[in-house]
């Protein structure tokens, strides 16, 4: 991707402009943005994902201000008529199951992998929407079938109602409103309320980006850390380092633990935590991680050679050292890990690029093959 060319998909700045200025910063409005966005994806599409085990959906229903939510699965007879005023269904994650839906979060590429979520689709009918609310995360509101009022304005000190089943704004005051027509993109940083009105039966796509909480991230990456120790230990537990306490002299409170014990644990834990490249790994692994409920059909690993393709729902990362598929890791240097690079990038190798692989990388692509984590590319999932 030329970084500096201008995009329609941004109202005509670039994508180095588009992150200079408005990334993480302030709002924009993208009439036009994308013409036909997902024209497949229609109510009946929408209804009939919401109806399965493996697709994370709800149903938001308000009636004089008083609100219901209902999650899925959603099965269609219990959906209100289409003329009812006032619902909303949302379908998370409909990338994982729409090629259409997966290509259209290509376009948004310019931003890291690492930060992408989903693209959650919903439909409204006349005066539907699910409040006003802030988000924690950045996310591109495209419109993609009718029409929808948007309100939006900075919220310093989020406060929220306590009477509604939904994270709803309190007391929200918008500073601007603009109408969305099919193709047009409103853009939003965190912190920015904001509340969408469908104005007749609409649908709306919302590209969310996450950003991982300092915390339950740091838990999930010392989770992965300490599960790559205890199996490091088991390997290699004849020759680890043993806790010794030749100089204990005899003790009158046996309940006490040493504090020779305690500096014992202080620097094996300090040990683990100065491995920065255990500590990379770790996060690559967590950031790679499939979303919960994702699955794969089992692919033909004999085609490899003809080239391959990323299956949609699989996730591709990596750094200087490491590269990371669904959670898991792997060392990889020099030919090997420039064309893996290029596969997570790419997300496809053309058959010259496989036949380049060495050995063990063309093993590993066809265990990833037969995950269904890749798949020959002429074949689709």
């Amino acid at each position: 991707m030329d970084l500096a060319r201008a995009l329609p998909l941004l109202g005509g700045l670039s994508a180095a402009e588009f992150m200079r200025v408005h990334w993480q910063k302030k709002p924009l409005l993208v009439r036009g943005a994308i013409a036909d966005a997902l024209p497949d994806i229609d109510r009946r599409r929408l209804f009939a994902l919401a109806t399965r085990d493996d697709v994370e959906s709800r149903l938001v229903i308000e009636d004089c201000d008083r609100w219901s939510m209902r999650r899925g699965p959603i099965p269609r007879r219990a959906l209100p008529p289409i003329a009812k005023l006032g619902w909303t269904l949302l379908v998370q994650g409909v990338d994982l199951h729409d090629d259409a839906a997966h290509e259209l979060l290509q376009r948004f590429r310019f931003i890291p992998d690492a930060r992408l979520d989903d693209a959650m689709l919903s439909f409204a009918s006349d005066g539907g929407g699910v409040g006003p609310h802030v988000d924690s995360y950045d996310v591109f509101l495209l419109q993609t079938q009718g029409r929808r009022r948007w309100r939006i304005g900075r919220v310093a000190r989020p406060r929220l109602r306590s009477d509604v089943p939904l994270k709803m704004l309190a007391g929200f005051v918008p500073g601007h409103e603009w109408l969305l027509e099919p193709g047009d993109m409103l853009y939003l940083p965190p912190g920015w309320g904001h509340e969408g009105t469908a104005v007749g039966p609409c649908i709306t796509c919302s590209i969310g980006f996450r950003a991982p909480e300092a915390r339950g991230l740091a838990g999930e990456a010392l989770q992965r850390l300490s599960e790559a120790v205890a199996e490091e230990g088991e390997a290699r537990h004849r020759h680890g380092k043993l806790y010794a306490d030749a100089d204990q002299p005899p003790t009158d409170r046996p309940a006490r633990i040493p504090v020779s014990l305690q500096r014992f644990c202080d620097a094996a834990i300090d040990a683990v935590l100065r491995n920065r490249r255990g500590r990379r790994r770790a996060l690559g692994e967590v950031l790679s991680e499939p979303k919960p409920g994702t699955w794969f059909a089992r692919a033909d690993a004999t085609a490899i050679d003809a080239g391959v393709v990323l299956d949609r729902r699989t996730r591709m990362l990596y750094d200087e050292d490491h590269v990371f598929v669904n959670g898991e890791s792997y060392r990889a240097s020099g030919m090997d890990a420039k064309l893996m690079h290029r596969l997570a990038d790419e997300r496809y190798l053309v058959a010259a690029d496989v036949r380049r692989l060495g050995a063990e990388a063309r093993e590993l692509l066809a265990r990833w093959a037969e995950a269904g984590w890749c798949m020959y590319r002429g074949s689709h999932s």
